[in-house]
């Protein structure tokens, strides 16, 4: 799967929590949210910023795209994660491990880098 097919598939698949992700889908998810959510933390600082008239936009609290930004992209970032542990056939209720501070992250960064099962699994749907 290249960059594009991934981000059309999320985002075609914007609420869709059933069925599976493979790893390049997930990644390449993640890459473009992080390369979009700095472009629009650039945007906050260099445009609107200076709008605001704040003297120092390095440390801005009003950061209105970058807010907007994530709140876009957060539906399709946790749908991609849920179908990501579905393909290695685990519950999405195991993103909760995100409320455990470090230890959390760390278990479902292992997660998501574990291949998914080779064939057919619980989570598996006609259209995956």
């Amino acid at each position: 799967m290249t960059f594009p097919e991934a981000i059309r598939t999320c985002l075609s698949k914007y609420t869709e929590f059933q069925g599976r992700a493979a790893r390049p889908e997930f990644w390449w998810w993640t890459l473009f949210a992080i390369i979009t959510l700095s472009v629009a933390q650039l945007v906050d600082m260099i445009v609107v910023a200076p709008l605001l008239g704040l003297p120092d936009p390095g440390t801005m609290e009003l950061q209105p795209i970058s807010a907007l930004t994530g709140l876009f992209l957060l539906i399709p970032g946790l749908a991609v994660s849920v179908r990501r542990l579905h393909d290695t056939d685990r519950s999405g209720w195991w993103l909760l491990l995100h409320l455990i501070p470090i230890i959390g992250l760390l278990v479902l960064l292992y997660f998501y880098i574990q291949p998914g099962t080779g064939g057919p699994n619980q989570y598996s749907t006609a259209g995956s």
